[in-house]
């Protein structure tokens, strides 16, 4: 478990079967990316990305980044690209439907120029995963590598991911929603799983398959913004830039 709360992960760690190992990551800092996968060896079968905080109040990252973008995406990329030369299945990186109400802006990715609207910025940071799926999944074939690059989506599930947009009002409204709407977390996170250990293609994107966001994990469609490939290599040059990691030069073949 990649954890920025290392007692909240070791009581987590605690609780679950098997053996787990708990380290610190925090994806808002791009000094702690760079460390985790510095201390990595060995094989790394599966990398899920699936941090990410949801419609805060305007912030920046510890790298000057705007919060949401900069944790849900530059981090994930940041750190996937650090990491990819021990991955040997697939990453899969968790967006969200609100990606449907992203829009990227290239030249403010960062929200320095335009008005901040934090429900824009989660959805910018949410296409910008699949965009980044899509970017990382072409980008492997070229590389002839065997590792797939999946995404997905829990759905609406009653995590503590809301309420922290820091209005009362908003965050009441979340909360009812998580009592009368939302599945549990344990269903939210059963589409993930589907994307790390289904037979699907590289590039696919899976969520909940029936109505109302809910039902069993199956492949979903995106918007059509998230398969705008030129959008995808222009979003790929500028994280780099931002990140100062880019694509591995060799990969296991």
């Amino acid at each position: 478990l990649a954890v920025r709360d290392e007692a909240r992960g070791s009581a987590a760690a605690a609780a679950l079967p098997g053996e787990v190992e708990v380290r610190r990551l925090d994806l808002a800092d791009l000094s702690s990316v760079r460390a985790f996968a510095a201390g990595w060896t060995g094989d790394l079968d599966v990398l899920v990305a699936n941090a990410g905080i949801m419609a805060v109040p305007q912030a920046r990252t510890t790298d000057g980044f705007e919060l949401q973008f900069g944790t849900n995406h530059l981090g994930h990329f940041a750190l996937t690209n650090l990491l990819l030369p021990h991955v040997t299945d697939r990453v899969v990186t968790v967006s969200s439907m609100l990606h449907r109400s992203g829009r990227i802006v290239l030249d403010d990715l960062n929200w320095e120029r335009r008005r901040y609207s934090a429900s824009g910025a989660y959805g910018q940071s949410k296409l910008a995963n699949l965009l980044f799926t899509l970017e990382l999944q072409r980008r492997l074939t070229d590389a002839g590598s065997a590792v797939r690059a999946t995404a997905a989506h829990p759905g609406w599930a009653a995590t503590n991911l809301q309420g922290r947009s820091g209005s009362r009002v908003t965050d009441a409204a979340m909360a009812l929603g998580n009592r009368l709407v939302a599945v549990s977390a344990e269903q939210g996170a059963l589409p993930t799983l589907y994307a790390a250990v289904a037979d699907v293609p590289g590039g696919s994107f899976a969520g909940p398959g029936g109505r109302l966001l809910r039902g069993a994990p199956t492949l979903v469609d995106r918007s059509a913004a998230a398969f705008d490939d030129g959008t995808a290599r222009r979003l790929w040059t500028a994280s780099a830039e931002l990140s100062g990691v880019d694509f591995p030069a060799s990969l296991p073949r």
